[in-house]
């Protein structure tokens, strides 16, 4: 029950974050057209490109991996290796969408 505490008051922190506050972003200025903030925007798009292409594939290669481990376990750890499929799967998925919204939500400031 505390794990569900936590994670609802994360949840609830994060879109207060998120929602309720002001952005405060540099787009325009002395700030906004230095070569800081142009390269740091260009950084995180080149970044956010990257990781959605090298997440698949690193993600495939662990799942081929974790196949192969589980076809040569016991039954007890057939569950253990499943579960670590599932994660390497879903965690693939949370990377590629992670960068995804980054990626869409810095080009809005191009």
């Amino acid at each position: 029950m505390d794990k569900i505490k936590s994670k609802g008051l994360a949840v609830l922190v994060m879109m207060q974050v998120l929602f309720f506050n002001p952005p405060v972003f540099a787009t325009g200025g002395p700030v906004g057209d230095s070569k800081i903030a142009k390269g740091t925007e260009a950084l995180i798009r080149d970044a956010t490109t990257w990781l959605m292409i090298l997440a698949p594939i690193v993600g495939g290669l662990l799942v081929i991996y974790f196949f192969i481990r589980r076809s040569g376990a016991d039954e007890q750890d057939q569950k253990r290796w499943n579960n670590r499929i599932m994660t390497a799967i879903i965690s693939v998925i949370g990377a590629v969408l992670g960068s995804a919204i980054i990626n869409l939500i810095v080009g809005y400031y191009q």
